[in-house]
């Protein structure tokens, strides 16, 4: 039988609760206050996770992809290379994520777009805890064995 004493106002507390400081300021730490999570931490996250997947030759469309690998080599640029590719929208407790992929030759895209799904929501949910409630992806090419890069070449080392 637990020992437990009713407080003055009326409610029961164990004799852990009676004794812990926390009980007596408001509760668990981690519950004061609130945490907010930016749109970009989640395509970062997401980007990542879906560039892990076998068969995901590269992120985004062609046109996006030559356009960051320009932006890329601006000196003071914004590096989007992580984030190419992909949106999210993040709620208070949800996301949803919008992804462009650009697949291997010979691989079944029905198993890429679902691996890739499946490592997104499980990195997304375990780093951020969101619940992920979509992620959509759009297969814009496929990478074909001799079909070069199109990133234009550095023209200085």
């Amino acid at each position: 039988m637990t020992d437990m004493t009713e407080n003055r106002g009326g409610e029961t507390e164990t004799p852990a609760a009676r004794r812990s400081p926390l009980a007596k300021r408001g509760g668990d730490p981690g519950s004061r206050g609130r945490t907010t999570i930016a749109d970009g931490v989640v395509e970062k996250i997401a980007g990542l996770a879906a560039r892990d997947v076998d068969g995901v030759h590269a992120m985004g469309s062609g046109l996006s992809r030559t356009f960051g690998a320009v932006r890329d080599r601006v000196p003071g640029g914004q590096k989007a290379g992580v984030t190419r590719g992909v949106k999210a929208e993040v709620g208070e407790v949800q996301a949803a994520l919008d992804l462009e992929i650009v697949v291997d030759y010979g691989v079944s895209i029905a198993d890429v777009a679902r691996d890739v799904r499946e490592n997104v929501i499980t990195a997304v949910e375990r780093m951020t805890g969101l619940e992920v409630v979509e992620v959509n992806i759009a297969v814009s090419d496929v990478k074909l064995p001799d079909e070069e890069e199109e990133e234009p070449e550095r023209r200085i080392q």
